[in-house]
């Protein structure tokens, strides 16, 4: 049996966290493979060591002294080197970043070097072997994650290697220069090397004990998800739940590994479980609510709408035209509505709209701005009655206006539009008619 564990920066803030983090990785000896990322904030005013990276970086890109800043990056890894009683220095490390900035190494490079640096102490603390992500986690010439390559090097690597630490968040290009995933990429990183080590369990080790159902910062101390499917975990990542990466779940997801999220400050905690299907039953109808502001609604009007053959791909053509993406598309016999991103869309507004009329010949054209757009998602809903009721009751009662609902085939998931004044209502009222008031 094989576990890959990934850390998040705020279980390597510090000295500290680092050794909570031994403890946890000691106690079980199928817990073989670490993924690290950069040191987090060791306090709510600190700055993260990948933000310190990115400031010091600009300022060589742009020709100006970088090396006070440099230090102070340093200062926060020799702490922890320090606080561990560890016999390592990274000043040739620190050399060879310095002189790569004044090359010009790119943001990547710069932005990479706080998990690199991480996975050395890292390995140095554990005794385990330090496998650097360049070597064995590849991008192709579009920079696009190469998975084939990837999957086939690194597996190869971890046959041979009882123990390692790899570190999250970047890996090659063709060339040999560092790329970088987006932010967050260490939780993909941990997935990839899941898969290449054929592990029987991932687990992703934050600072929280698990998934919400809602947004703590919105609901105080919302109730956590014990199972959770890759599917409901998609929705809600994808609507701005942001425990774990979206795209950590397809690497795991082909090969059937299950996620196991936990919290490094309360490591007996269950935590939440993620997987592919399950026959557990949630414990509310709903697995979890997640959503996010700053949406526009494009509204098209037209007579017999529905009997015109290519109206809708008409309308779509002209955000494809703009290189606008949309979110959704409700329709009826005579509208259709488009949601899209409203800072993509607001400086292509005009150009879009004469497309529409151009291509689709429309009645009328009415455009909304500042619309939140929050999913309801679980897999109970599908064999419960009345959830959009309830879900509407719940928003009347509060006296929020709905603009949109829209559910899936799948019906595990609702998708409710309102102003973004309503947002924080809205998820309240929701929260509360399936949670507090549970039947």
């Amino acid at each position: 049996m094989s576990k890959v564990v990934k850390f998040g920066g705020s279980s390597l803030a510090s000295a500290e966290q680092f050794q909570k983090v031994g403890e946890i990785i000691r106690a079980d000896k199928h817990r073989r493979y670490v993924v690290p990322s950069a040191p987090g904030k060791r306090n709510p005013k600190d700055t993260k060591v990948t933000d310190m990276l990115y400031a010091c970086y600009a300022l060589a890109d742009a020709d100006q002294d970088f090396s006070k800043e440099l230090k102070e990056i340093q200062a926060r890894y020799d702490e922890i080197i320090k606080g561990l009683k560890l016999q390592l220095s990274l000043k040739d490390e620190f050399a060879t970043i310095e002189a790569k900035f004044k090359e010009k190494a790119g943001k990547d490079y710069a932005a990479s070097r706080g998990e690199y640096l991480n996975g050395i102490v890292m390995a140095k603390y554990l005794g385990y072997e330090f496998i650097d992500a360049a070597t064995v986690i590849f991008f192709d010439e579009k920079g696009e994650f190469d998975a084939d390559r990837t999957d086939a090097v690194l597996s190869e690597k971890l046959k041979s290697c009882r123990q390692a630490v790899i570190p999250g968040f970047y890996g090659s290009l063709p060339d040999g220069a560092v790329k970088t995933f987006s932010r967050g990429g260490s939780d993909v990183t941990g997935s990839i090397v899941a898969k290449a080590a054929g592990a029987d369990v991932y687990e992703n080790w934050t600072d929280v004990s698990g998934f919400m159902i809602a947004d703590p910062r919105i609901i105080d101390h919302p109730e956590s998800i014990e199972v959770i499917t890759y599917k409901e975990l998609r929705e809600l990542s994808y609507m701005g739940a942001s425990v774990l990466h979206e795209d950590a779940i397809f690497p795991v997801r082909q090969q059937g590994i299950p996620i196991n999220i936990k919290n490094t400050n309360a490591p007996e905690d269950t935590g939440t479980w993620i997987v592919g299907s399950t026959c557990q039953k949630s414990k509310y109808v709903i697995t979890g609510i997640a959503g996010k502001k700053g949406f526009c609604s494009i509204n098209i009007e037209k007579d017999m709408m529905n009997a015109e053959i290519g109206f809708g791909r008409k309308v779509l053509q002209a955000f494809e035209d703009q290189e606008i993406s949309f979110e959704h598309v409700p329709s009826g016999i005579d509208t259709m509505t488009v949601f899209v991103h409203q800072d993509e869309f607001m400086n292509k507004e005009q150009q879009v709209v004469a497309g529409i009329h151009r291509l689709a010949q429309p009645d009328n054209i009415e455009i909304e701005s500042d619309i939140a757009l929050i999913a309801v998602v679980g897999r109970g809903m599908k064999s419960a009655r009345g959830t959009a009721g309830r879900i509407f009751s719940a928003l009347a009662h509060s006296h929020v206006n709905v603009k949109m609902i829209d559910q899936g085939s799948s019906e595990q998931n609702i998708i409710i539009g309102v102003s973004d004044e309503d947002f924080e209502t809205a998820i309240k009222a929701i929260y509360s008619i399936f949670v507090e008031t549970r039947i």
